[in-house]
């Protein structure tokens, strides 16, 4: 029981580490539904939820259960699969992070100037996403959580249950490269895919066009943040998730 307790206590402190940024991320991502919402739609929510402090509560709450959950199993199945490093943050490995975040905020830039020509709600979708709520949301939920739950805690369990079915006979140091690089495939195209309602709802149509669009914008990006996750630890794919939003988002302020 003792060593058992002793192996919890790290996955624990660090899922509880999270519950900070979590609350901030929730917080803002419920304002950020009510900022954005149109009249019709932010009646239909505020009837839902009674008031716009209860759909924010909901949201936090949401958001804190993601954290918990995805980052206590995500530690215990990264650290079963030899991917939990230092969090230590090394600069010649941060600075490759903040490029490849750099690279992804460069593909939202040039997906606005060219699909937004063609329509006209990336535009304003962009333009609305440039509050302060959308900002913090962003950073914190996006940059932070969605890296939580889909790399440290997904990627790290399909990875597990292809290396104990396909490979069990080897240790962890064993697990053949080719799985973490399928596996971040699969996860990033499901991290694609996670945006398909929202780009239903914003478009009503999905023509194949705006299909492609959303598994490159979102597909390109998951792939780079979960190359980092494998090559070196789980602080570096959050780096640059929060890099893309905050490097898009200033250029879009300053130049656009």
């Amino acid at each position: 029981m003792k060593n058992l307790m002793q192996n919890l206590k790290k996955p624990l402190l660090f899922a509880l580490a999270l519950l900070p940024v979590a609350i901030i991320g929730g917080i803002f991502t419920g304002m950020y539904m009510i900022d954005t919402s149109s009249p019709e739609n932010l009646k239909m929510l505020l009837a839902e939820f009674g008031s716009a402090n209860v759909l924010i509560l909901i949201t936090s709450i949401q958001t804190c259960t993601y954290a918990l959950f995805c980052g206590f199993f995500g530690y215990i199945l990264a650290d079963k699969i030899g991917l939990i490093r230092s969090f230590k943050v090394e600069k010649d490995i941060a600075i490759r992070a903040i490029a490849f975040g750099a690279i992804t905020g460069a593909l939202l830039v040039i997906d606005y100037c060219i699909s937004g020509n063609m329509y006209p709600t990336i535009k304003e979708v962009t333009e609305a996403g440039l509050s302060v709520s959308s900002i913090i949301a962003s950073v914190f939920y996006g940059g932070v959580i969605e890296e939580i739950m889909m790399r440290l805690f997904l990627m790290s369990l399909v990875i597990f249950v292809a290396w104990k079915s396909f490979f069990k006979k080897k240790t962890k140091e064993e697990i053949p490269t080719a799985v973490f690089v399928v596996t971040n495939i699969i996860i990033s195209l499901a991290f694609a895919a996670g945006h398909l309602p929202a780009t239903i709802l914003m478009f009503v149509e999905l023509t194949p066009f705006l299909l492609i669009r959303c598994f490159l914008l979102n597909g390109i990006g998951g792939f780079l943040f979960g190359n980092l996750y494998h090559k070196y630890g789980i602080q570096y794919a959050i780096i640059a998730h929060m890099g893309a939003h905050i490097i898009s988002k200033l250029i879009f302020i300053l130049f656009i």
